[in-house]
């Protein structure tokens, strides 16, 4: 790649200055004790039988306090007489095997030992239903085989579809429940479908199956949680549409239009689905039904330099950067990636783009690319991931746009990008 990094040699990167969004502050002080005094509700407590088996599921993406909330709950339904178990429900993640997905929540933090109750993770399924068009409806056969099923996941916008459940309790059921075989057959009707199929799958395995309740989490800008619902079966589907509202009012975005650069840090499975948002990036797959003026927000070159380690080298997403690093290739396991983008039927999120030695020559490829070198007035983004918002880099040309805004305040002033001896961008602090 010598000659071709010759290219890149002279091509001038902008000066970046740090900036803060200053978003509201709505956050839910103790979470863990706002699900405590739900749970003790009649409406909820009296659910709960001595003696009972009781399944709660548990995802591939990162919830805020994830652990303490599922320590509470178990420990709650403990001392109810039941006996909880957590499994996977999170459809092909993990190379769709038992294990696969075990590890994916000891990443979390989640094992037998942190939470005080087993794990039981396999891939079997019971077929509970058949869908309007003579499709099977699948359930994890744990969770099936269960005296009771705790559906736990958070509430917010899907990445690539609009209906009245998104991701949620009610994808969580026709989904995560379903396994491989279930995510696969839900994706099988095309991104124009999810909606519509989601809502059918999901709705009839929560009837068909034995859902006591659901614990539904709504996250704020700065991605921590600022509400906590505990909602019966019958209260799922009538409530979570309402909260998935309130999520789409609270999601942060990169506050500029009409980018030459965006660069993200990392991507993965734990920060979205396809490793990135596209509610925020405009990375959205060919084919998913979003407005056309959305697509047209999209960055002229997005980077993308690294994956998460909580990822697992699942690198779904990467096909919609234009640009990413050796470094992030090296770190990729095609099988898990390609397992998620078969099922799903994404193939275009594991596709490799370009790919450069390092940090600087993928940024400077970006800038040369994105509509020649535009020097000062390259309007250009650095984020740290689509979750993390708070803090970002801006080019000198956003900055005036920036700083007229009485929600952003600057806190490092335009300065040089910091690359270290091998090219990379130092972390972010």
């Amino acid at each position: 790649m010598s000659s071709v990094n010759d290219l890149l040699t002279d091509v001038r990167l902008p000066l970046m200055a740090r900036i803060r969004q200053n978003f509201p502050d709505v956050r839910l002080r103790d979470p863990v004790a706002s699900l405590r005094e739900q749970f003790l509700d009649p409406a909820v407590r009296t659910l709960v039988c001595p003696g009972m088996s009781i399944a709660i599921t548990a995802g591939s993406r990162g919830i805020d306090v994830y652990v303490p909330l599922l320590c509470e709950l178990i420990r709650l339904l403990k001392k109810a007489g039941a006996q909880p178990f957590i499994i996977p429900a999170m459809g092909s993640h993990g190379r769709a095997s038992a294990e696969g997905q075990q590890a994916i929540l000891s990443a979390y933090g989640i094992t037998e030992e942190t939470v005080g109750a087993p794990i039981r993770s396999s891939m079997e399924v019971v077929k509970v239903d058949t869908s309007c068009s003579g499709e099977p409806v699948w359930v994890d056969r744990c969770a099936w085989e269960a005296d009771g099923i705790v559906l736990f996941n958070r509430i917010k916008p899907h990445t690539g579809f609009r209906g009245d459940y998104e991701s949620g309790l009610v994808k969580m059921a026709a989904i995560g429940l379903g396994k491989q075989k279930g995510a696969e057959t839900v994706h099988a009707g095309g991104p124009t479908q999810m909606g519509s199929r989601v809502k059918e799958f999901g709705v009839r395995a929560i009837q068909a199956s034995n859902v006591l309740f659901g614990v539904a989490t709504v996250e704020d800008f700065y991605d921590r949680i600022c509400d906590i619902r505990l909602l019966t079966k019958k209260e799922i589907l009538a409530e979570e549409p309402m909260l998935l509202e309130k999520a789409k009012t609270l999601m942060p975005s990169i506050p500029f239009k009409d980018l030459d650069v965006l660069i993200v840090d990392r991507i993965g499975k734990n920060i979205s689905g396809p490793g990135m948002d596209p509610n925020i990036t405009h990375t959205y797959l060919p084919g998913a039904p979003i407005p056309q003026v959305l697509r047209d927000q999209r960055a002229r070159q997005v980077v993308v330099l690294d994956l998460t380690d909580e990822t697992r080298g699942a690198a779904m997403g990467i096909g919609m950067a234009d640009i990413t690093t050796k470094r992030l290739f090296e770190k990729m396991d095609l099988e898990a990636t390609y397992y998620n983008c078969i099922t799903s039927g994404a193939w275009h999120s594991g596709k490799i783009p370009m790919m450069f030695d390092n940090d600087r020559l993928a940024i400077q490829a970006a800038v040369h690319l994105s509509a020649g070198n535009k020097g000062d007035h390259l309007r250009m983004v650095r984020i740290q991931d689509t979750l993390h918002l708070g803090e970002i880099w801006v080019s000198q040309a956003l900055l005036t746009e920036a700083v007229s805004s009485p929600r952003i305040q600057m806190i490092e002033d335009l300065q040089p990008y910091s690359f270290d001896a091998d090219g990379n961008l130092r972390e972010w602090q």
